[in-house]
């Protein structure tokens, strides 16, 4: 048996009625948090070149990974070799220089061929991506991907007036300063912990709502 075949059945003994009791009370949405603690404890070790603990920190991504298709497999949604399988059919499917007749002499063109593929893919799918925000960077922090939608917004001008309360923004900004920035950004995280809330989940949340309002306002316009 293989070392991954090994991780997934104790992750499987993990959750079992029998297994433990923290482990068993997770869901997909719970688990949220940990994946980007541990994403961000990876990045540190990636930063520092340390490829001892980076070898730990990639082990603790990993059962982030084996723990949500644990999860999914318990409902019959899909399983880890559907996850592995999916992935390496696409790395195959986007990479026709290397396993197909495909040509690629160098980096940018490697690039080119993967989002011609990519496209394709998506066409044929039948799937639209936004425009607007498709090449916005990943939400990790939360805090900067906030950031980049407003950057977004205010460059293109675009109509963000029932997403985003502006008077009171200016207003917010007006005696704002590094300090008391920090402090009201810290004071809110303390709040949220005292309300119970996840601040890192919450602004995710108002980013997908002010993403799909500016959408559809533009879309309307058209």
């Amino acid at each position: 048996m293989s070392a991954i075949e090994d991780l997934c059945r104790t992750m499987a003994r993990l959750r079992a009625p029998d297994g433990c009791p923290w482990d068993r009370e997770q869901t997909h949405q719970t688990l949220t948090r940990c994946l980007i603690d541990e994403c961000s404890e990876l990045l540190d070790t990636i930063d520092r070149n340390d490829l001892p603990h980076m070898r730990e920190e990639l082990g603790d991504v990993l059962i982030q990974v084996v723990f949500h298709a644990q999860l999914a497999a318990e409902r019959g949604d899909f399983t880890f070799d559907d996850v592995a399988r999916e992935i390496n059919d696409k790395l195959i499917r986007r990479h026709p220089h290397v396993f197909g007749d495909g040509r690629a002499d160098n980096s940018a063109e490697v690039i080119e061929v993967w989002e011609k593929v990519k496209a394709g893919e998506k066409a044929a799918a039948g799937k639209t991506e936004s425009t607007i925000f498709k090449k916005l960077p990943p939400r990790l922090p939360a805090l900067m991907f906030a950031e980049e939608i407003v950057k977004r917004i205010a460059k293109n001008n675009l109509p963000a007036d029932s997403a985003v309360n502006e008077p009171r923004i200016a207003r917010m900004a007006a005696d704002l300063t590094a300090e008391s920035a920090g402090r009201r950004l810290f004071e809110l995280a303390a709040a949220c912990r005292r309300r119970g809330l996840d601040p890192e989940a919450v602004l995710r949340q108002e980013c997908d709502r002010v993403m799909r309002d500016v959408e559809t306002r533009v879309q309307t316009r058209a």
